[in-house]
C-alpha cells in the first residue's frame, strides 16, 4: 500500500472518530436515549468512555501498521526540551486531576446514584475555576497538545497530531456551547477573560 493511500485511510479513521464521538456527547443525542431508555442512561457516560477508548484501538493498529517516512527527530538538547516538556504536561495533567470529579468525568458516580438524579446522560459538574482554568479553559487539551507534538514524527503520527489539534479546536467550541447553555453568562463571562487552547501570560484571572 503506498503512503498516500494510507495516511488517507488514517485521515479517514481519524474524521470518523470525532465525528462518532462528537455525535454521541451532543445533548441532542442523550436526551434522545433518556427518552427511549431511561433505565440505561446512568451507564451512558461510562459506556461512552470505553468505546472512546475502543475506537482507538483500529486507529493505532494502523499508525503501527503503516508508520512512513520520518518527518523528524529531535535529537541532542532538543530531544531532552522535548521530552521534559511531555513529561512535564504528564505530571501536570495528573495534578489536574484533583480538581476534577473524576468519579462523574468517568461515569461511576452516574451508576452509583441511579434512581437519585436524573437519568438524562448530561453532565452536572457545577461551575469551578481551577488553578489551571486561570490560564486556559481548556487545560486538558492544552496539556495533550503539548504531549502529542514533543513526539518524534513519522508520516502517520503527523496525520494524526494534525487531526487531534482539529479535534481540540472543533470540540472544545462543541464543549462550550454546552457550557453555555448550561451556565449562561457566567460561562460566557469566563470565555471572554481566558483564552482557549494556549495560555497567554498577559490574559488570565487572578
Amino acid at each position: 500500500m503506498s503512503t498516500a493511500v494510507s495516511l488517507t485511510v488514517l485521515a479517514g479513521l481519524w474524521v470518523a472518530y470525532g465525528l462518532i464521538h462528537s455525535v454521541l456527547a451532543s445533548h441532542a443525542i442523550k436526551d434522545a436515549m433518556a427518552a427511549r431508555w431511561p433505565r440505561l442512561m446512568p451507564a451512558y457516560r461510562l459506556a461512552f468512555n470505553g468505546l472512546s477508548v475502543i475506537l482507538l484501538l483500529p486507529i493505532a493498529v494502523w499508525m503501527w501498521s503503516f508508520p512512513g517516512p520520518v518527518v523528524w527527530a529531535f535529537q541532542g538538547i532538543a530531544g531532552w526540551i522535548a521530552r521534559g516538556l511531555a513529561l512535564a504536561a504528564v505530571v501536570v495533567f495528573w495534578h489536574s486531576t484533583r480538581y476534577y470529579d473524576m468519579d462523574e468525568f468517568l461515569g461511576l458516580r452516574q451508576i452509583a446514584e441511579r434512581g437519585i438524579r436524573a437519568n438524562n446522560g448530561r453532565d452536572t459538574e457545577p461551575f469551578v475555576i481551577s488553578p489551571y482554568h486561570r490560564w486556559v479553559r481548556h487545560p486538558w487539551y492544552f496539556f495533550g497538545l503539548v504531549i502529542v507534538w514533543s513526539q518524534d514524527m513519522n508520516a502517520a503520527s503527523l496525520v494524526s497530531a494534525l487531526a487531534i489539534t482539529l479535534y481540540f479546536i472543533v470540540g472544545s467550541r462543541l464543549e462550550e456551547k454546552k457550557l453555555v447553555a448550561i451556565h449562561g453568562d457566567a460561562y460566557r463571562d469566563y470565555m471572554g477573560r481566558v483564552p482557549g487552547l494556549v495560555p497567554l501570560p498577559w490574559k488570565r484571572l487572578k
